[in-house]
């Protein structure tokens, strides 16, 4: 599955919701907790049968963000009968928690008969950072990505990129040593009105392997789809490298550099191979 844009959109906003599957995201993140105010969050779970088949409607996967605290398991469950693709657990801390949730799920599947739900888990804290791996090491947890508002609340930081750059790579690389997705941008996505930055910010994440990235506007989906997609040059290039490598049973030459296993994964993995 393809997940270089993924937008969220507030649970409870008709408005929003209405037109999400219009933007051309890869998978939409149906909110529940920040943006959805306490007075509306058991509609906004109550509602998420229809609103899911809303924002699916143009092939979208659909992710629930969950409530931490009491509401946490009654918003998994919610959204695991409404049939999110999958949920991104804000504040993950504790792999123990993680797994604890997963076992609340474990019936409600089974009785739908699908496939366990899929994580996505928040790092939102310092403590979490350091235990990134053990997080991404949980058998349900899809995919890490980092939440650099409050991470930079946390430590007392502000989110500029500079600050922002370390714990997210080393986010990445936890992600990345468990075999996980890896989602962001080595940046915060708050600040999402320079387009040309954003379109830079994703080329740069895509260099380092990162996966794709969410987003909370609209306009930047395309951004992140060109950005974390193959340009026309990497796909000539992956062609011609697999090309050679037919006629060759050991390392070779391209344009002026060796090619070897690596290099053939890489460009197999270009070509989604």
């Amino acid at each position: 599955m393809k997940l270089r844009s993924l937008l969220y959109v507030p649970a409870h906003s008709e408005r929003f919701i209405a037109r999400a599957h219009e933007r051309g995201a890869d998978a939409i993140i149906l909110d529940l907790e920040d943006a959805v105010p306490e007075a509306e969050k058991s509609a906004a779970r109550d509602g998420l049968p229809a609103t899911i088949a809303s924002v699916t409607r143009s092939g979208a996967a659909a992710y629930v963000r969950i409530n931490t605290g009491a509401r946490q398991r009654d918003d998994a469950i919610a959204a695991c009968r409404a049939g999110a693709t999958g949920l991104f657990i804000p504040k993950a801390r504790d792999p123990r928690a993680l797994e604890a949730l997963a076992g609340s799920l474990r019936p409600v599947e089974h009785a739908l008969g699908r496939a366990p739900t899929p994580f996505v888990a928040m790092i939102e804290d310092p403590a979490a950072m350091l235990d990134a791996r053990a997080l991404a090491r949980v058998q349900r947890v899809m995919a890490l990505s980092f939440g650099a508002e409050d991470f930079t609340t946390a430590t007392g930081g502000t989110p500029t990129p500079e600050v922002l750059r370390f714990p997210k790579l080393t986010v990445h690389y936890a992600a990345k040593a468990e075999g996980k997705l890896s989602l962001g941008l080595l940046q915060s996505i708050a600040d999402y009105s320079d387009l040309e930055a954003l379109a830079a910010a994703a080329r740069e994440a895509k260099a380092h392997g990162f996966d794709g990235a969410t987003c909370i506007h609209p306009s930047a989906v395309p951004i992140l789809n060109e950005g974390f997609a193959p340009t026309e040059a990497e796909r000539d290039w992956a062609g011609r490298v697999l090309a050679l490598a037919e006629r060759s049973d050991a390392a070779f030459a391209l344009d002026g550099r060796m090619v070897d296993a690596p290099v053939l994964a890489r460009a197999r993995r270009i070509l989604g191979l």
